[in-house]
């Protein structure tokens, strides 16, 4: 499974903790930035790379990292296709991909630590959308006004 992961300064620490964690793991794994340490930089732009990786390989996941999680969410929400939850708790991450397939998690580098960060991960990426008639009409509602194609 492939997995994008990408995030600002803030997140910077945990993204390469998780990178680790996943690649041990068996997951084929593609930084999408920020690939240093800069002091203010954007959260914008490493979304705006992992939601263009992910619309562009269905098959795949994203995960993106920032201070509160709530910037990355809005910036990968605004694509079509893309439907990216801020987990905070393995039963936030399961419910997000049962019920509305989510496929790009969005994580807190202020208010979680690695240990709770790679059991969301894990859970987020090991569970599976369960396809009940209201959940994909809903799903497909998303898409019907977004500004991104």
């Amino acid at each position: 499974m492939k997995v994008y992961i990408g995030a600002d300064y803030r997140g910077f620490e945990l993204k390469s903790q998780l990178i680790d964690f996943l690649t041990n793991n068996g997951y084929e794994v593609a930084d999408e930035g920020a690939y240093e340490i800069a002091e203010g930089d954007d959260f914008n732009d490493p979304a705006i790379r992992v939601a263009t990786s992910v619309k562009k390989d269905p098959e795949a996941f994203g995960v993106l990292i920032c201070d509160s999680a709530h910037g990355m969410t809005i910036q990968a929400n605004r694509f079509k296709g893309i439907r990216a939850a801020h987990c905070n708790t393995p039963e936030s991450a399961q419910l997000a991909r049962e019920h509305d397939d989510a496929n790009v998690l969005c994580l807190s580098a202020h208010f979680m630590n690695f240990d709770s960060a790679k059991e969301i991960a894990q859970t987020f990426l090991q569970t599976n959308f369960e396809p009940l008639g209201r959940r994909v009409r809903r799903i497909n509602r998303l898409d019907e006004r977004s500004d991104y194609d």
